[in-house]
């Protein structure tokens, strides 16, 4: 019997702990990696696969999409995991709540939660978990079992939810949210979920370090009175307009006032998501000096390190946060050089086209929010952080070990023996142009069309599995739930 299940030959493992990588084989046993050295000898290993010297990626742990918030989860779970793992993606963290969309409907997470499971379970070519959002009192109270029965220690407010449409117009947020009659989803329920989460802290001394609250910061009331603005002065279309609906300085404040609330309800694992802008960037570090207790992490997706307002391809690129100006997009770029920034992701949400866009198309205030990119993360980071003098380690922290770490996926981040093999080959010398039919997700449009980037992800490996063979998806779905922290 072969010592070794699979042996990928002659590869240059990218690990965070060094900017360079390393020549080395990379050996796999029952799932996880049993060696990595140079030289192990190919008639130990029952699978042997040639690396031709290509750099080997931690598989990306890409910790923000959005798995069935526009189509029906059970196929958004195969569709976009294979779009993830065509762009080395190994681990998917997608965000869940009740309300509308997802599986539009309200109650209990003792409820909820196990049909989003059994809608998910052996259809994901990745592995992948869930953050989940206590819209309601009820959810405060069900933190620790969602944390001891379920394997979810992250969690997530909108700070914009109650007061503010998720389209860019105010709404009936009520119906919206499907919230108990007399509950309000307001910054009093946002202080009550952190004492909730930091009673959990207390409660699990063991898990604390990876039990953390996730905020999307933006400011409601701003976002409408400067939506009313800009439908009524006329002069700005498109992603400049939406944009300006909602504009920097509103991530900024939410910032702040989220910030203070971790400071007064002493709870100190704050992530702070997809920040858009300079004055966001600018607002998340004035908090950190102010409130050094507060262990704040600073998320960036690479839509907005790739695409600004003008360069992203039609109102196809609406998203929330908006994309920015170029000066914002290369502000992000400082703040990632700087290591202000402590990971990256896709932000993955897949709205097809007969969603996505209204009547006329050209609206953007009637086009959905969100859009894919998962496929596109770990290129990109490539394509821009490499012209950027950033390195190689620097980027697998960014978009592997960093929040592998943060979230509790204790055995993924890193090609290291004991760790799941969980990698991806990159041909670093290729360059191609992105186009939305070459994707594997069921979005028929992409932001990025016309993109070139400069590195591909040829192959990709999740607990030694191969998923994608040159460049194409192969067998069937191995992913598995993960339920964390794993003890």
């Amino acid at each position: 019997m072969a010592e070794y299940d699979l042996l990928v030959k002659d590869v240059k493992v990218v690990t965070h702990e060094q900017d360079d990588p390393f020549e080395a084989d990379i050996a796999v046993r029952d799932g996880r990696i049993a060696r990595v050295a140079p030289g192990i000898d190919a008639a130990d290993a029952a699978q042997v696969v040639d690396g031709r010297g290509r750099p080997a990626f931690p598989g990306v742990v890409d910790a923000h999409q959005h798995w069935g918030i526009y189509s029906p989860l059970a196929e958004d779970t195969v569709t976009e995991s294979r779009a993830s793992a065509q762009g080395g993606v190994t681990t998917a963290l997608t965000y869940m709540r009740t309300g509308q969309y997802y599986l539009n409907k309200g109650g209990p997470y003792a409820d909820f939660f196990p049909e989003v499971l059994d809608a998910s379970a052996g259809r994901s070519h990745i592995d992948y978990a869930f953050h989940l959002a206590p819209m309601s009192s009820g959810h405060i109270t069900e933190i620790p079992d969602l944390i001891e029965r379920f394997g979810v220690p992250s969690f997530k407010i909108f700070m914009f939810y109650g007061g503010h449409g998720l389209h860019g117009r105010s709404s009936d947020q009520s119906s919206f949210l499907m919230t108990p009659k007399g509950e309000r989803y307001d910054y009093a329920h946002f202080e009550f979920v952190m004492r909730g989460v930091q009673a959990a802290r207390e409660r699990f001394p063991d898990l604390a370090d990876e039990i953390s609250l996730s905020l999307h910061c933006e400011t409601a009331e701003i976002m409408t009175a400067c939506t009313k603005l800009v439908e009524e002065a006329g002069d700005l279309t498109g992603l400049a307009a939406y944009h300006a609906s909602r504009p920097p300085h509103s991530e900024g404040l939410a910032i702040s006032i989220a910030s203070y609330l971790a400071h007064e309800t002493g709870l100190p694992n704050i992530n702070l998501l997809h920040l858009s802008s300079a004055k966001a960037m600018d607002a998340a570090v004035r908090m950190a000096g102010a409130f050094p207790h507060v262990n704040f992490r600073r998320e960036v997706t690479i839509g907005h390190l790739l695409a600004d307002i003008d360069t992203a391809h039609g109102t196809g690129g609406k998203v929330n946060p908006p994309l920015r100006p170029r000066d914002d997009v290369e502000a992000l770029w400082r703040h990632v050089a700087e290591g202000t920034v402590d990971w990256v992701v896709s932000d993955h949400a897949c709205c097809r086209d007969e969603t996505k866009f209204g009547e006329p198309r050209d609206d953007v205030f009637l086009a959905k929010s969100g859009f894919g990119g998962a496929e596109y993360l770990l290129a990109g980071m490539l394509t821009e952080g490499r012209r950027r003098d950033l390195p190689l380690g620097r980027i697998a922290a960014l978009t592997s070990w960093n929040p592998a770490q943060r979230y509790g996926l204790r055995g993924k981040g890193a090609i290291k023996e004991g760790l799941d093999a969980d990698f991806c080959l990159v041909d670093p010398d290729k360059t191609w142009t992105v186009r939305a039919e070459d994707s594997e997700s069921a979005q028929e449009y992409t932001p990025f069309e016309g993109f070139e980037l400069t590195a591909q992800a040829t192959d990709t490996f999740v607990r030694g599995h191969q998923v994608l063979d040159a460049g194409k998806i192969v067998g069937g779905p191995v992913g598995k739930y993960v339920h964390r922290p794993v003890r």
